[in-house]
């Protein structure tokens, strides 16, 4: 299926083979958007207004996975969104079409002038391209915004960069943020963002020890190489009703067969004694209750869920928020 619609809204294009004659003629801005954060926006709301001054449709252009998740995944950073919360954040922006390329060994080969040709003259008829100020594209990164405007000139489209936005004398970004999660500052994360930091996932079955410990859990897996948070939390969960509900949730890695971490979430929903399986939910990170642990024996963890479940209750009160 070349095209995918999410929620109804503008289109998505699965890689660069699924690019169609009518997808030619576009308003072009490429890169990870991770968190599409209130500078992310700023180049979105740029890109919009140039659409509308060409009268041609706005696309971003997105890699699955991030660069450095392919090129180097023990350094890559923690995804602050998965692939499809940042679809859908970018769709909500306004953005037109998202156009994602697989990051592969033939995609990172491409040298900048490859890349530029294939991609935004041949592939999407750029008419207009805005970058960030620090992005880079092609092998070994050769490509920066001197070189696209080159090619601007020679194939005809024009280029623009964004300035970087800057909130209390400091750079807006991703890395800045996950900084501010990795430390629990979530109000200061909201700021940047635009919005509460979440995370969302389908419920699966897990191991059904929180069953067994009469606190049940719903297990989310949140589809990231890295998580940006880890520990025992204070949550809302968005159920897709619309009903948010006061939760205990713990971020962290469970093994994989292949012995790889996999990073899930696990909410203890409190007072909820419905059925949670396959529901696809929302969890809001509030407060940090404690750090990870490991336990002696079933009966401290239980111990200290209940603990955590207190702690979390006494939070919402506080806040007027249970």
């Amino acid at each position: 299926m070349a095209e995918t619609q999410i929620n109804h809204a503008p289109k998505l294009i699965r890689g660069l083979h699924n690019i169609r004659d009518i997808h030619h003629g576009s308003v072009v801005t490429l890169g990870s958007f991770d968190g599409v954060h209130l500078g992310h926006q700023r180049v979105i709301k740029q890109l919009k207004d140039k659409a509308a001054e060409y009268s041609v449709p706005s696309v971003a252009v997105i890699f699955e996975p991030q660069p450095m998740e392919f090129l180097s995944p023990q350094a890559a950073p923690a995804r602050i969104m998965r692939f499809r919360e940042k679809v859908r954040a970018l769709l909500d922006a306004g953005i037109d079409r998202v156009c994602c390329l697989e990051f592969n060994n033939k995609l990172s080969s491409l040298s900048a002038q490859e890349f530029c040709e294939k991609i935004l003259v041949h592939g999407l008829g750029a008419r207009f391209v805005v970058i960030g100020d620090d992005f880079r594209f092609g092998q070994d990164r050769q490509g920066d915004f001197e070189f696209l405007q080159a090619q601007g000139t020679k194939w005809g489209f024009g280029v623009a960069d964004t300035n970087t936005l800057e909130q209390n004398g400091e750079r807006i970004s991703s890395t800045r943020i996950r900084h501010l999660l990795a430390e629990a500052d979530f109000d200061e994360a909201r700021h940047l963002l635009g919005k509460p930091f979440t995370m969302s996932g389908r419920v699966g079955y897990g191991n059904q020890l929180g069953r067994k410990l009469g606190l049940p859990t719903a297990n989310l897996a949140i589809r990231r190489y890295k998580t940006p948070v880890r520990g025992v939390f204070a949550v809302h969960v968005t159920l897709p009703s619309g009903e948010v509900l006061p939760a205990v949730a713990n971020v962290g890695v469970r093994p994989t067969v292949d012995g790889i971490a996999k990073p899930i979430l696990e909410a203890h929903v409190l007072n909820f004694a419905g059925d949670l399986y396959g529901q696809m939910l929302t969890v809001e990170f509030c407060k940090k209750l404690r750090d990870e642990s490991k336990f002696e024996s079933i009966t401290a963890l239980q111990q200290q869920i209940l603990k955590d479940i207190e702690q979390a209750k006494d939070y919402f009160k506080e806040n007027s928020l249970f």
